[in-house]
C-alpha cells in the first residue's frame, strides 16, 4: 500500500527544499496525491498523509471505515477526524514550527490553517510524472482493459440503444474484471456534434459517428484509448476526416522522445490540420487538447498543447489525441497511451489503428 519508491523521492525532495513536512491531500474526485504514497481508495470524502523528514507517517482520514482498514495494514498512526478542518488543524499543532508543504492545497475546500504553509502541487505534480517501472506495469494492465473494454463496446453497440445503455453495459464490463473505475465520454451523431460527454438518452442511428474516450482504472492508475465507430458503411467524408486524425496522431507517436518539447508534440499533430487547410480547428473554440499525461488521475499535466512548455522525459506516460472537430463528418477522436522510452515511445495498448465500423 505504500509506494516505497516514491516515499524515497518524497524524502529526498524535502530535504533539498527545507520542507519539514510534507502532506498529500485528496478528495473525493482528487484522491491521487494521497494516493501516491498511500495507495488507498478512501472511502470518506477527505484524507491526507503527513511525511514527517525523519521518515515518520501519520495519516488522517474522515471516515471511520478508512480509518479501520489503515490502521491495520499501515505502519503509520491513523486518526479519524470528521471534521476534517478541525482534524488538519490538530495534525498542524504537532508539529509546532515546522516548515510545512502541502500537495493538493488548492482542492482544499478550507485553506490549511497555517498560514506560512507553501504548495507542493506543481512540484509533486512533476516528480509525479516520471513513473516507476511498478506503475508502468500497472498501467500496463489498465491498457489491455481499455483495449477489451472498447472491443465490447464494439460488440455490444447497436441501432436504437441508448448512450447511456451503452455505457453502462461497457463499465459494468469492466468492473467484472478488475477496473477499479472507468471514466469515459461518449459522443454520437454527425456535423452537428462538436465534442463528447458524459452519456445521454440519445439513441444511436446509422450513419453515426460514435466517439469514446474509455479510461479504466487498475490500483488507482488510469489508462486511456480515443476511437471512432461508425454504425454502418463509413461515407467518404467520414474516411477522410478520419485519415487525417489517423495521421496527426501518428505524428505524434513518430515524433515523441525524450527530450523534445510537449508544445512540439502538439505541433506536429496541428500541423497535419494545418496543411489539410483546417488551421481554425486547432484552436480552443473547436478542441480541448492534443493529448494529456496520465497516472493517478485521468487528466493529468502536462497538457499536450503549443502553449505548454515541458520538456519530454523517459518514464513519461501520456495520450496523444487529436481530438476535435472537422466540418467533413463532425466530432472524431484517435488517440493512444503511450510510454516514453530510451529513444522514442511504445504504445501500452494493442487496438487496431482504424476507422472502426459495425454491420446494421
Amino acid at each position: 500500500m505504500i509506494n516505497k519508491q516514491r516515499r524515497e523521492q518524497f524524502l529526498e525532495l524535502m530535504n533539498k527544499s527545507g520542507w519539514d513536512v510534507l502532506v498529500l491531500y485528496g478528495h473525493s474526485w482528487r484522491k491521487d496525491f494521497f494516493r501516491s504514497l498511500v495507495n488507498f481508495n478512501f472511502f470518506g470524502p477527505h484524507a491526507a498523509a503527513a511525511l514527517s523528514r525523519s521518515g515518520e507517517l501519520s495519516l488522517l482520514v474522515s471516515h471511520p471505515w478508512d480509518q479501520e482498514v489503515l490502521a491495520r495494514s499501515v505502519d503509520a498512526r491513523v486518526q479519524c477526524s470528521p471534521e476534517f478542518e478541525s482534524g488538519l488543524r490538530g495534525l498542524a499543532s504537532e508539529f509546532g514550527n515546522a516548515k510545512i508543504a502541502i500537495a493538493g492545497m488548492e482542492f482544499m475546500e478550507a485553506r490549511f490553517v497555517d498560514p506560512q504553509a507553501v504548495s507542493a502541487t506543481v512540484t509533486i505534480e512533476a516528480l509525479r510524472r516520471i513513473k516507476t517501472a511498478e506503475e508502468i506495469e500497472i498501467l500496463r494492465q489498465a491498457a489491455l482493459l481499455a483495449d477489451i473494454g472498447y472491443q465490447h463496446f464494439i460488440d455490444s453497440i447497436k441501432v436504437g440503444m441508448a448512450e447511456y445503455e451503452l455505457v453502462a453495459e461497457v463499465e459494468g464490463f469492466l468492473k467484472e474484471r478488475g477496473a477499479e473505475d472507468n471514466f469515459m465520454l461518449i459522443g454520437s451523431g454527425g456535423t452537428e456534434v462538436f465534442g463528447m460527454r458524459p452519456p445521454t438518452e440519445r439513441r444511436f442511428q446509422i450513419g453515426d459517428n460514435v466517439t469514446t474516450e474509455l479510461s479504466p482504472q487498475v490500483n488507482g492508475y488510469y489508462a486511456q484509448i480515443c476511437r471512432t465507430l461508425v454504425l454502418g458503411e463509413p461515407s467518404e467524408n467520414q474516411n477522410k476526416s478520419f485519415s487525417i486524425f489517423r495521421e496527426a496522431q501518428q505524428a505524434a507517436e513518430d515524433f515523441l522522445k525524450p527530450g523534445v518539447n510537449i508544445k512540439d508534440v502538439a505541433r506536429v499533430q496541428n500541423d497535419v490540420f494545418r496543411r489539410e487547410g483546417y488551421d481554425e480547428f486547432t484552436g480552443s473554440k473547436y478542441t480541448r487538447v492534443r493529448g494529456h499525461n496520465l497516472g493517478l488521475y485521468p487528466d493529468e499535466n502536462p497538457y499536450v498543447l503549443e502553449d505548454v512548455d515541458c520538456v519530454v522525459e523517459k518514464g513519461m506516460v501520456l495520450i496523444a489525441h487529436p481530438n476535435t472537430y472537422l466540418p467533413l463528418s463532425g466530432y472524431m477522436v484517435f488517440g493512444d497511451a503511450l510510454v516514453v522510452t530510451d529513444k522514442g515511445c511504445s504504445r501500452l495498448g494493442q487496438t487496431d489503428k482504424k476507422l472502426f465500423s459495425k454491420e446494421v
